[in-house]
């Protein structure tokens, strides 16, 4: 395995915080990892990835054509904790997580896993650019056919701030340069609330065994008092159960996306309004079946 602190002998990458990581889980050098990257995850914190973008770790989990590499934006440091992890100050813990989160991309069979270490207050600054430029460096270097991050409704900031820093990032290459594919991802908001013509329906049925270890290397969180290993699994199986209401299901465990690849495509949209059109659209909905039913 590879696992470097260091800018790398083969590859002149440039990140903001000599803090970084780059772990290349079989061992290739780094070019070589991340020039064979198709599916892309950014998160926001160690674990949003396992959580999120769950769907392209199994797209490429046993493939020898396509590869999952991640992208964790924040340092860690703070991570509830509690028990064993009760008395780590936030150095140790970044290095917990970022153990966990390494573990996790060896498990997942990942092209490779970097780790950016901002700081979250960092991330949710609108004036500080440093992880949109990183995040531009890795997609030339990447270059991947689909890219995974938060969705722009999440209700965590630090989410929101790494989604909209990811957008601009992908912005800023050539067209011809973008990804084919951008989803926003459920993580602190689910997205069961999208009219069902705007989901992006992500099934992962039959990959039960490898979410379960997936979710429980981080075990930091879970001791911390965060079953984030039970509740993601709830999510996609209400999601299957519940997706629709006149079929039996099809499937057993399901994502929901928000396609975000408009707002790549087309660098003008606003992110807000995009977004706004979406729930604007749940109001009317709303309104339009409550007022049906008392024959308005």
């Amino acid at each position: 395995m590879t696992d470097t602190h260091t800018l790398c002998h083969d590859l002149p990458m440039k990140f903001s915080r000599t803090s970084h990581s780059v772990h290349i889980p079989d061992g290739r050098k780094v070019g070589e990892a991340l020039s064979r990257v198709t599916h892309l995850g950014v998160g926001a914190h160690q674990d949003d990835l396992e959580f999120m973008a769950f769907h392209g770790i199994v797209e490429c989990h046993d493939s020898d054509s396509q590869w999952f590499a991640g992208v964790t934006c924040t340092n860690g440091a703070g991570s509830s904790r509690s028990g064993a992890y009760s008395d780590h100050t936030d150095d140790q813990m970044q290095e917990v997580r970022r153990a966990e989160q390494n573990l996790a991309a060896d498990i997942g069979k990942y092209a490779a896993m970097i780790q950016l270490d901002h700081p979250s207050a960092a991330v949710k600054d609108t004036g500080d650019t440093a992880l949109r430029d990183d995040l531009l460096e890795i997609l030339r270097l990447t270059r991947p056919r689909v890219v995974y991050t938060h969705n722009p409704a999440d209700k965590h900031e630090t989410h929101v701030g790494v989604t909209a820093a990811t957008i601009e990032a992908i912005r800023r290459l050539p067209a011809d340069s973008r990804p084919q594919t951008v989803i926003g991802c459920e993580v602190w908001r689910g997205l069961d609330w999208l009219d069902d013509q705007h989901k992006v329906i992500m099934d992962v049925s039959g990959h039960d065994e490898l979410a379960a270890r997936l979710n429980s290397v981080f075990a930091s969180q879970i001791a911390g008092g965060k079953r984030y290993d039970l509740a993601i699994m709830g999510r996609r199986a209400a999601n299957a159960t519940f997706h629709q209401s006149h079929a039996t299901d099809r499937a057993t465990q399901i994502i929901f996306g928000m396609d975000l690849t408009p707002l790549v495509v087309d660098p003008s949209l606003d992110i807000a309004s995009y977004v706004a059109g979406f729930t604007t659209a749940l109001a009317g909905d709303v309104r339009r079946k409550i007022e049906r039913a008392h024959g308005k």
